[in-house]
């Protein structure tokens, strides 16, 4: 079982930055693939980027490449979401979310869920 907290969300406005972060439980961390995930209202999540275990290949969505950088610290269990340049679209709330396999593919099932973090960008 792996318990996932995320920080770091807020309000910014637009052309501002945050980091959002998320602590994981578990002596397992370093074997998970991360990602982050977003829902905006009325609409359905999306993968924003995710990682794989090693940190050695990541993911982005098309419309956060080059703004936002994914990053883990497996000596932390923390895995991070840096988020420059934002955007009123990208107001949603963030999950951040764990999954065996390692490989951190945006399309794999994610075993594990934080409960979000609310990021609002004002233009």
């Amino acid at each position: 079982q792996v318990q996932l907290v995320e920080s770091g969300g807020g309000l910014v406005q637009a052309g501002g930055s945050l980091r959002l972060s998320c602590a994981a439980s578990g002596r397992t961390f370093s074997s998970y693939g991360m990602g982050w995930f977003r829902q905006a209202p009325g609409k359905e999540r999306e993968f924003v980027a995710t990682i794989n275990w090693s940190g050695g290949t990541t993911y982005y969505r098309g419309s956060v490449k080059g703004r936002f950088t994914i990053s883990r610290d497996n000596a932390k269990n923390t895995v991070y979401l840096q988020m420059n340049s934002l955007k009123p679209e990208d107001t949603a709330v963030y999950y951040c979310a764990a999954e065996k396999t390692g490989r951190g593919a945006p399309s794999i099932e994610y075993d594990y869920w934080g409960q979000g973090a609310q990021v609002t960008v004002s233009s």
